[in-house]
């Protein structure tokens, strides 16, 4: 008798403070460092990256732009090292100086480890991939440059090859995937872009009237 109500003592003591555990909320995640992808989060191994849009160094095509058409321009990598779980790809202009640092484009995570193409022209993620987030917050599609006129800027494409998968998730913040990414980096390569302002686009809003956001 006595030790059936031992059991159910230490039953009520392991369900309450299991209930107890539950409603603890998780804690958020560390701000994300403030830098271009490819430097914050180091690898030991490289990745080659390619796009058939443009070469590494040389000119984003306009068409790959917000200002004609946001075609996505496509990307292709190296298979990744052993332990491969998963890819992310990481796009920054690091010529553009927000909160301290280059201003987050697009990314995407949770590419299966046998993907190494994003199709140019790209408007959903491969099966099991998600959008990740950009500046305007989580879950958003490819956002091209839209260089302000002057020099050019640099665009970074940054592929990681994770031993990690990522679960999707429609709210990840850039600050979760920076956290997921921390440590858990076998192998990166990136090739960069230059943008440019177009020569044919509209002209600059008459003095008074709010301008439009350049990246």
């Amino acid at each position: 008798m006595r030790a059936a109500r031992r059991r159910l003592l230490w039953g009520g003591l392991a369900w309450t403070l299991g209930v107890a555990a539950q409603a603890q909320p998780t804690p958020p995640p560390p701000t994300a460092p403030v830098g271009l992808a490819i430097a914050t989060y180091p690898a030991k191994k490289t990745l080659t990256v390619t796009s058939p849009a443009f070469k590494d160094g040389g000119d984003i095509p306009l068409e790959n732009t917000q200002y004609r058409g946001n075609v996505f321009p496509g990307l292709a990598w190296g298979k990744g090292p052993y332990g491969t779980r998963s890819f992310a790809v990481v796009m920054q202009d690091a010529d553009v100086n927000f909160r301290g640092g280059p201003l987050l484009h697009w990314s995407m995570y949770a590419i299966p480890a046998g993907v190494t193409k994003l199709v140019a022209g790209m408007t959903a993620p491969p099966a099991g991939a998600s959008f990740g987030p950009n500046v305007r917050g989580p879950n958003h599609a490819y956002m091209g440059p839209h260089t302000p006129p002057g020099p050019k800027h640099h665009y970074h494409f940054a592929v990681f090859a994770l031993d990690r998968e990522i679960a999707p998730d429609p709210a990840l913040s850039w600050d979760q995937l920076a956290a997921d990414l921390t440590g858990h980096v076998l192998a990166s390569g990136e090739i960069v872009g230059l943008g440019h302002a177009d020569p044919d686009a509209a002209p600059k809003p008459a003095a008074g009237a709010p301008p439009a956001p350049a990246h």
